[in-house]
C-alpha cells in the first residue's frame, strides 16, 4: 500500500491551489488524484474570459487560468495521477485515511494518507431534476455537456436552441452557440430575475439580441426521435404555469442550465454530515470536517460564483492540512470558508444605467448616464478604469472574442483561441467569419499568434492553452 502525507482528490482549480499552498507550507509529500486525462478540471472547457482578476490581477480564459496553476504544480514537482478514479474512502484504527482508486496502468490500489483534501467540484442538475414532460429524444443536453462538445471536441449539438435556466453556463453557451452559427431562440428562466452575473446578461444575450424570458418555464419537450420544439409558458408567483399563456417554439436542441450540485458521493462514504443548504459537507471554520485530518474546499463544499474564490478558499485548506500534518491540529483563527460575492441581480427595466466594472478586481458597481451632448458621467468607481469602462460601454463597446479553431494532431479537435485585446463589438462577426476554416497543427503554446490583425481590428488571435501531440482530454 502506498503512503503519503496529503492526498488531494481532484485536480481542478481547488485541488491545484490546495496542493501549491500545502507544499509552500512545508509539506512536500503530496499526491493529486484526477479522473480526467489532464489537470485543470472544468476550466479546460471554459474558453471564455473573465477569470483571474482577483488571483492574477488580469483577465484570463479558463484554460489560461488552469495552465498557470498546472505550471506551478510541475515547477514544484508535486506528483499527480490523471485518469485515476477514486472509488472508496475510509479510515483505519490509527486515524489514517484510506483511499481506494483505480487506473489503467495499476488497476485497483490503495493509498494511505495522514490528511485528505476533498476537491471534487460539482456537477450539473439534469432535466430530470426539473421534471420537464416529453419524450427522451436526441437534442437534450446540460449546458456544460454542450460546452464540452463544442469547445473540446469541435462538435455542434444542434442548430436551433432553447436554453432552460439563466445560470452563467447557460448564458455563456447562448453566446457560444451563436458564434458557432446556431440560432438561440430564447433563454427561459422560471425566476423573476436571472441566475447569472449581470455582465453575462449584457455580453452573452444583449450583445446578440437573444431574448431572456423571466418568470417563464418549459412545460413540454416535443419530438420523439429528435427534439422538434418546446412549449413555453408564463408562471405565477408560486412558479406554476399559467393556463392560456403557452407558446410553441420550434427548436432542435434544448440546453439545461438549472444549477450545480456539489459532488459528495465520496464524502458520504466517510460518514461526514452534509449541509442541507449548500449541498456540501459540514465543516468547521478551518474547513476541516468532523473527521480529523479531512478538509474540503471549492465547489465540493459550496458552489462559488467565481473561480478566484475557489482558489483563495482552497489555499486555506492546503495550509490547514499542512498544519495538521506538522502539529496534529489546525491553529485557532486559521483561514477557511470564502463566501461568494452577491450577484448583481438583473431585472429588465431596473437600473439599466448600472454597470459592473470588469477592469480590475474591485468590481465596482457603476452608475453611468449619457447626457444630451453624448458626454458620459460616471459614479461609483474606485479607480480611473471604471470611468473608461463605463464610457466605452455606453458609447463604443468593445469585447474580447473567445472561440476555437480546428486542431490537428493533438488528441482533441478544438484549440481555444482569443483576441489579444478588446475589439469593437460590431467587429465580432467579422472576426468569427475570418476564423472559419482555420486549422492549427500541434504543438502549440499559450500566447502563440495564430492570425495577425484579425479582420483589420489591430488585434491578434492567440492560442489559449498548451497542446502537445500526446494531449488527450476525455
Amino acid at each position: 500500500m502506498n503512503a503519503c502525507d496529503i492526498v488531494i482528490i481532484g485536480g481542478g482549480p481547488a485541488g491545484l491551489a490546495a496542493a501549491e499552498s500545502a507544499f509552500k507550507a512545508g509539506v512536500t509529500d503530496i499526491m493529486i488524484l484526477e479522473r480526467d486525462s489532464r489537470l485543470g478540471g472544468i476550466l479546460n472547457q471554459c474558453i471564455h474570459n473573465g477569470f483571474g482578476l482577483h488571483t492574477f490581477r488580469e483577465e484570463l480564459t479558463g484554460p489560461e487560468y488552469a495552465s498557470r496553476y498546472e505550471r506551478k504544480i510541475r515547477e514544484l514537482g508535486i506528483p499527480y495521477s490523471t485518469e485515476t478514479m477514486v472509488t472508496d474512502l475510509g479510515t483505519d484504527e490509527s486515524g489514517d485515511k484510506l483511499i481506494t482508486c483505480m487506473n489503467r496502468q495499476r488497476g485497483m490500489y490503495r493509498i494511505k494518507a495522514r490528511a485528505l483534501i476533498l476537491a471534487m467540484g460539482c456537477r450539473e442538475r439534469p432535466r430530470g431534476a426539473v421534471n420537464t414532460p416529453g419524450y427522451r429524444g436526441a437534442g437534450v443536453f446540460s449546458a456544460g455537456t454542450a460546452q464540452l462538445y463544442v469547445n473540446i471536441h469541435g462538435y455542434m449539438p444542434g442548430k436551433t436552441v432553447v436554453i432552460v435556466g439563466s445560470g452563467d453556463i447557460g448564458l455563456i453557451m447562448a453566446r457560444r452557440m451563436t458564434l458557432e452559427g446556431a440560432k438561440v431562440r430564447m433563454v427561459v428562466e422560471i425566476m423573476d430575475h436571472s441566475g447569472g452575473l449581470k455582465r453575462n446578461i449584457i455580453q452573452c444575450l444583449n450583445d446578440f439580441g437573444i431574448p431572456l424570458k423571466l418568470s417563464h418555464t418549459v412545460t413540454e419537450i416535443r419530438g420523439k426521435d429528435r427534439v422538434e420544439g418546446v412549449v413555453v409558458a408564463s408562471v405565477d408567483e408560486r412558479r406554476r404555469p399559467i393556463p392560456g399563456t403557452e407558446e410553441y417554439v420550434e427548436c432542435d436542441t434544448v440546453l439545461y442550465s438549472v444549477g450545480l450540485i456539489p459532488e459528495n458521493e465520496l464524502t458520504r462514504k466517510l460518514g461526514a454530515g452534509i449541509d442541507d443548504k449548500t449541498g456540501g459537507p459540514v465543516v468547521k471554520a478551518d474547513l476541516e470536517l468532523s473527521i480529523p485530518g479531512v478538509f474540503a474546499c471549492g465547489n465540493v463544499l459550496h458552489v462559488h460564483d467565481i473561480v478566484d474564490h475557489v482558489s483563495e478558499e482552497s489555499a486555506h485548506a492546503g495550509e490547514n492540512a499542512a498544519a495538521y500534518i506538522r502539529d496534529g491540529r489546525v491553529p485557532e483563527g486559521a483561514g477557511g470558508y470564502v463566501d461568494s460575492e452577491e450577484k448583481n441581480v438583473y431585472r429588465p427595466g431596473e437600473n439599466e444605467d448600472r454597470l459592473t466594472c470588469i477592469m480590475c478586481p474591485n468590481g465596482c458597481e457603476l452608475t453611468a448616464v449619457k447626457d444630451d451632448d453624448g458626454k458620459v458621467k460616471v459614479s461609483g468607481n474606485r479607480c480611473p478604469k471604471g470611468v473608461r469602462y463605463a464610457t466605452e460601454e455606453l458609447t463604443a463597446p468593445r469585447r474580447i472574442v473567445t472561440t476555437t479553431v480546428k486542431l490537428e494532431g493533438g488528441g482533441i479537435e478544438a484549440l481555444p483561441v482569443k483576441t489579444d485585446r478588446t475589439i469593437p463589438k460590431d467587429k465580432i462577426s467579422d472576426v468569427i467569419k475570418e476564423l472559419t476554416g482555420v486549422s492549427v497543427t500541434v504543438p502549440v503554446s499559450t500566447g502563440d499568434v495564430i492570425i495577425h490583425d484579425i479582420a483589420g481590428t489591430g488585434a491578434d488571435i492567440i492560442a489559449g492553452t498548451d497542446i502537445t501531440a500526446d494531449t488527450d482530454i476525455d
